[in-house]
């Protein structure tokens, strides 16, 4: 295969993009390594994997308005790619907790799991994401043809339930969590907002 400028440019924006969400988890361990992750690391380490997860999430559910909004057609083959990050993200975030917190011992986890709602939705959130993950392949979603579109779009309930799973945890200031509500009520409101304006289009071309 000849490298010409254009695949040269393209598999260097690929490398990019791909190497970018591992920046985090880089950056944790080595102040890990260093012993530098405060008072208290275990607690450190799932909050920093927590919050990585939510925000390749809505980096996720930004492909979408940001390619439409300005025709950044290359944007779309990256949108798989942030998906298996965040459910990466999301794993390393459950080990984290099960290993730092929990300490892998099965009553702690009942425990957590009954007294703590905000475990729940975590969880299930999680849980909804493997399916995607496990489905994203092209072989699948030809596979699976018009379920496959049905099956995706449970990343909106899973955007909510990571976001109630953040809310749920706030302990004074809501500053933060009131700004990642209004990035996600702006990713969601944008595609109810094109929606409607096809169906609104469609009418008045059956019209």
């Amino acid at each position: 295969m000849v490298l010409t400028p254009e695949r040269l440019r393209r598999l260097a924006l690929w490398w990019l993009v791909f190497l970018l969400p591992l920046l985090p988890l880089a950056w944790l361990v080595e102040r890990a390594l260093a012993m530098d992750l405060g008072a208290d690391p275990a607690q450190a380490i799932v909050q920093f994997t927590g919050i990585w997860t939510l925000r390749l999430l809505f980096v996720t559910l930004a492909v979408t308005p940001l390619r439409l909004m300005f025709r950044w057609a290359w944007l779309q083959r990256y949108r798989r790619m942030f998906g298996l990050y965040t459910l990466f993200y999301a794993v390393v975030h459950l080990l984290a907790f099960a290993t730092f917190i929990l300490g892998w011992r099965p009553d702690l986890l009942l425990r957590e799991l009954s007294e703590r709602p905000y475990i729940i939705v975590g969880t299930l959130a999680l849980l909804l994401l493997i399916p995607l993950g496990v489905t994203s392949t092209r072989g699948m979603q030809r596979r699976l043809g018009p379920k496959w579109a049905k099956l995706h779009r449970l990343v909106y309930l899973i955007a909510l339930l990571a976001m109630l799973h953040f809310i749920w945890q706030i302990r004074s200031s809501f500053q933060e969590q009131l700004i990642y509500g209004l990035i996600l009520a702006w990713l969601l409101g944008f595609r109810l907002w094109k929606r409607r304006r096809r169906s609104r289009g469609a009418r008045r071309q059956t019209a």
